[in-house]
């Protein structure tokens, strides 16, 4: 196979990564790769710990993308036997484990979204249950004689919890040998990972070495801030625009982030082939707002379509600037002629229990026909007019009774 230079293929790889543990390595395996014409393995974790994606995962995804556009060869391993272990990185507690079921549910949405950004079919997926399933305790003991304690307590997180006195369990400490195993089963040249996971990557580079394989390289990624600044983007802090969110959503959502992050989300979320990517780093400065504008138009078009992220704009300005309701509300016909409020927001799926229907009425958030509800006990009467509620900034319904129509 025909490669690039290795001076091209250095010049993009290394674009927006934070450390290659190292350098020199990568560029030896590159020149063996070009001289050999076969493609270096190239491997991304995937840990389905939830079912759906952000563009935090994007980061380390786009660069496994590049991998796979210079040739190379694109391995995504999910984590099915490893997520029921749970990943303690970054963690101040042990994380919750899941069943095998559940791993393996979220690893097939988990690819499914990653499709968005990765070629599927250049792409090899593995589940490391195929693997780490099959090893007796006895395999166990022996490749925990690889590791000491002391290294283990190295890891930043586990070594605040052991000052803290706070309880750290031992399957903890095989998360990442496993993850570890991966790279010895697959002999991979490159791992890939956020900057949370550098000691994992580094255990597999050991690892690797002790059973008698040339050592992968270390790629790390920063980690994406989310949409309010100051952390990383996750979605159990609320700071998270998913994949599988709609592009008015996604839309708003990059509207939503400081200026500050304008810069960076465009160099982290918009490949370097993206048609605008100059203009909106010249205008960050002088017109921030016109520059967030097209940076969430480009993201949307990413992940739907230039048609969509049009109406995706148009959407916005119809309901922020211009103050109207949007025009294709979905229709929610009952055949009762009222219903309390707090239920009414719930059947909608407005809210998801009682006391979130109330907050949303406290912080007077639900208009209907443009009329703040203040009322939590208030009964919302359905006549021959659909009537329209809004709850939050986004959520818009209509709602009649039955026989009107």
């Amino acid at each position: 196979m025909l490669f690039p230079s290795v001076q091209e293929q250095l010049d993009i790889i290394v674009g927006n990564t934070v450390e290659i543990i190292s350098l020199d390595e990568l560029e030896q395996k590159l020149r063996q790769s070009l001289k050999s014409g076969q493609p270096l393995k190239i491997k991304l974790g995937a840990d389905p710990s939830r079912p759906d994606l952000h563009l935090g995962h994007s980061v380390v995804l786009r660069k496994l993308r590049e991998f796979q556009d210079l040739g190379h060869e694109a391995i995504l391993i999910i984590g099915d036997f490893t997520a029921m272990i749970g990943d303690p990185s970054g963690k101040s507690k042990t994380r919750p484990q899941l069943s095998a079921e559940e791993a393996r549910e979220n690893g097939l949405s988990y690819f499914e979204q990653a499709s968005k950004i990765l070629d599927p079919e250049k792409t090899t997926i593995c589940y490391n249950s195929d693997w780490l399933g099959k090893m007796s305790f006895a395999d166990v003991v022996r490749l925990s004689s690889h590791y000491t304690v002391a290294r283990m307590l190295e890891r930043d997180d586990f070594e605040r919890r052991y000052r803290a006195q706070e309880p750290i369990s031992i399957h903890e400490f095989l998360y990442p040998l496993a993850q570890g195993m991966d790279s010895v089963h697959l002999k991979n040249d490159v791992e890939l990972g956020g900057t949370d996971q550098k000691f994992n990557l580094l255990v597999g580079r050991d690892l690797q070495r002790e059973y008698g394989i040339v050592p992968q390289v270390c790629i790390t990624m920063p980690l994406l801030v989310g949409t309010a600044g100051g952390e990383k983007m996750s979605k159990s802090l609320g700071n998270a625009i998913c994949f599988n969110d709609t592009p008015s959503d996604i839309y708003g959502k990059v509207l939503s982030i400081p200026d500050t992050l304008i810069e960076t989300y465009c160099k982290l979320l918009l490949p370097n082939a993206t048609i605008g990517v100059t203009e909106i780093l010249e205008q960050i400065t002088t017109n921030p707002r016109t520059a967030k504008r097209a940076l969430a138009k480009g993201i949307v078009a990413l992940y739907s379509s230039t048609e969509e992220a049009e109406g995706a704009e148009v959407h916005f300005d119809q309901l922020f600037i211009h103050k109207k309701a949007p025009d294709n509300i979905e229709l929610f016909e009952f055949d009762d002629l009222s219903m309390p409020i707090i239920d009414l927001l719930m059947t909608l799926g407005a809210a998801v229990s009682k006391s979130d229907a109330r907050r949303m009425i406290q912080q007077k958030s639900v208009l209907v026909d443009e009329r703040k509800i203040e009322e939590i006990a208030e009964l919302i009467e359905f006549n021959i007019k659909p009537k329209i509620i809004k709850a939050g900034k986004r959520k818009f319904f209509k709602v009649a009774t039955r026989k009107t129509f």
